[in-house]
């Protein structure tokens, strides 16, 4: 399948921030190298370093009661806690594209999962909130390059054309960091504490980054990287781009919601309002995560084969987000509260809004491919970490039952205003507004 992979492509003149025609001048690896050891070399270690960054996003819809118990938090400060994971997340969106772009996806995320498992060790010691806070923070920051970094070497070492299945891949390994931070990780909680887990957790976040840094090869380049302030001004290429606008909103919508909701909110929603126990929800969320991996993988893979037929990304991307709400909106009304289809639905689709990544990189120069996922992802954690911390506050706004659990009506207003939310960036996205075409991609290439 990947065979092929170290050809040259051509690009067309239209791509913005492109200068010609000529074709790509990235250098070929003298190396001969065939699909499965691409896999093995490549597509593996980064894949192992997006397991991580997705388990340590999950776990706190496991931990949550001991972390309330043990720490005397509510639900506004749980919120603000696991948020600080994606608020380091995204501000390190922009320095860490300038960074890949520039010192390639090998070095880059290999160093900052050292910071990863600083803030595992700091974490599993926290005593407060403060204290969680800090080593949550770093744990963000660490993991911030782990998607990036991989879908940069995608662009590096594949055929474009395979690109939408390549980080399927990717995202299904998330998807598999999030199963281990169900059952797996709940079952673990009987036999150790929180604490000792973060400490493995860091221990093998310092494994995966050795295992970066001396398997996955270095891809040289013929040409020497602009300099520094060239490429921070080469940002400007990405952000007058009307179709970057036109997707930016839908994909930082979607993708947030998916992840402040399976990442923390899932596990109160089916305790409180579903009324379930604690190995129930762990079970529930297990079944969520193996659907997120799943679908993230075949959303990867049937987007690539209807590009066969002129069905676009796009396309896709509609289609999927409009089902991705819907799914939404069954859970939100409760119309069947304690089913497992509406969260299955929920998991397949939470990530289909991935495929658009690609679609923007082929838009744009390829040596600016870095700076275009990043740039995304600016407001994709930036969203994350609001939509997050937003349905805390919202909760905590009603009161709880002698039961310690909050209202269903808690849950009713804060997803759905994220749900209003996402119906906005819909709109925008299928009916982009003319203030949105203020840069044309010509503009950007002249």
């Amino acid at each position: 399948m990947f065979s092929h992979t170290f050809i040259n492509i051509a690009l067309p003149s239209n791509k913005d921030g492109l200068q010609n025609n000529q074709p790509s001048t990235k250098k070929i690896s003298s190396k001969p190298a065939t699909g499965l050891r691409l896999i093995f070399i490549v597509l593996c270690p980064f894949a192992l370093g997006y397991f991580l960054s997705y388990l340590y996003r999950s776990t706190n819809a496991i931990i949550a009661p001991q972390l309330i118990s043990e720490i005397g938090i509510d639900a506004s400060d749980l919120g603000l806690l696991t948020a600080m994971y994606f608020l380091t997340f995204s501000l390190f969106q922009l320095p860490l594209g300038i960074l890949l772009d520039r010192y390639g996806p090998r070095r880059v995320q290999s160093f900052l999962l050292i910071f990863a498992a600083v803030g595992a060790v700091l974490f599993a010691q926290g005593e407060t909130i403060e204290g969680l806070a800090i080593g949550r923070g770093l744990i963000g920051l660490g993991v911030a390059g782990c998607l990036m970094a991989s879908l940069k070497a995608s662009t590096l070492w594949f055929n474009e054309k395979y690109w939408p299945t390549i980080n399927g891949a990717f995202l299904a390994a998330g998807g598999l960091g999030a199963v281990a931070a169900t059952t797996p990780l709940e079952l673990a909680l009987a036999y150790v504490d929180w604490r000792v887990i973060f400490l493995g957790l860091a221990i093998l976040t310092l494994i995966v980054a050795l295992m970066i840094f001396i398997i996955v090869p270095e891809k040289k380049k013929s040409n020497p990287s602009p300099a520094l302030i060239k490429q921070i001004m080469e940002l400007g290429i990405i952000y007058k781009s009307s179709e970057f606008w036109r997707c930016a909103p839908l994909i930082a919508a979607s993708l947030g919601t998916n992840m402040a909701i399976q990442g923390l909110w899932a596990g109160p929603w089916l305790k409180d309002v579903a009324g379930f126990e604690r190995d129930l929800v762990a079970n529930y969320l297990l079944i969520l995560a193996i659907a997120l991996s799943v679908g993230s993988l075949m959303t990867g893979i049937l987007a690539s084969w209807l590009e066969r037929f002129n069905f676009s990304l796009l396309k896709f991307f509609g289609i999927s987000t409009a089902l991705f709400i819907s799914f939404q909106i069954f859970i939100t009304l409760e119309v069947m509260p304690t089913a497992i289809w509406p969260w299955v639905g929920f998991g397949l689709l939470a990530n289909a809004a991935m495929v658009v990544y690609a679609h923007l990189t082929r838009h744009f120069n390829p040596d600016l491919s870095g700076r275009v996922i990043t740039g995304v992802n600016v407001f994709v954690f930036g969203s994350v970490f609001l939509i997050q911390y937003l349905i805390g506050e919202i909760i905590n706004l009603f009161p709880m039952n002698e039961h310690g659990e909050y209202p269903s009506e808690s849950y009713f207003t804060a997803f759905g205003i994220v749900i209003l939310v996402q119906l906005i960036a819909f709109i925008w996205f299928i009916l982009p507004p003319k203030s949105c075409l203020l840069y044309t991609s010509d503009a950007a290439d002249e």
